[in-house]
């Protein structure tokens, strides 16, 4: 899995909104300097994230950006909706068909079979996870990962058991 910049920026700055009192507004050069990033990649990715309703902005002499709800209810799936596109969709094939306007394996790959797999075990972790939970540690958070992980690999299974099976 590739995160985009995009991605990867916006969910920080979503962690620095969360991180502060729920009505405390930020403004975009206080999120630029405590992220590391420039003014204007934020005010880009800020627009992105309000449009998204990720966000709301307020104007004025104590205006800047809020979450648009508590960060319990912001799963990060939704988040990386916003910014940018998912793992694996149904475009992938379309996108990656070599030289043809249609894949050669259209009919029978074990490739997507697995890549849409990995897509359900990887949606199911960040479906469970919320903005708030990433307000921990790295340690905490690897122990929150791999509980969520083990707890997703069913799905593996119960596609395994509909007719996808290895030879």
């Amino acid at each position: 899995m590739k995160l985009s910049s995009q991605e990867e920026y916006g969910l920080r700055c979503l962690l620095h909104l969360a991180r502060r009192q729920p009505e405390t507004s930020t403004t975009i050069p206080e999120i630029a300097a405590a992220e590391g990033l420039s003014v204007p990649n934020v005010a880009k990715l800020m627009r992105v994230l309000r449009m998204g309703g990720m966000v709301k902005s307020v104007r004025g002499q104590s205006g800047g950006y809020t979450l648009s709800r508590p960060a319990e209810e912001i799963p990060v799936t939704e988040a990386l909706q916003v910014l940018g596109s998912s793992f694996f969709g149904p475009t992938f094939c379309d996108r990656h068909s070599g030289r043809k306007a249609e894949c050669a394996h259209m009919t029978d790959c074990s490739l997507r079979a697995m890549w849409t797999a990995i897509h359900h075990v990887v949606q199911a972790v960040m479906g469970k996870t919320t903005l708030a939970d990433l307000l921990c540690g790295e340690a905490q958070m690897n122990d929150w990962v791999a509980e969520r992980t083990l707890a997703a690999l069913p799905i593996i299974e119960n596609m395994r058991s509909a007719g996808v099976r290895r030879q």
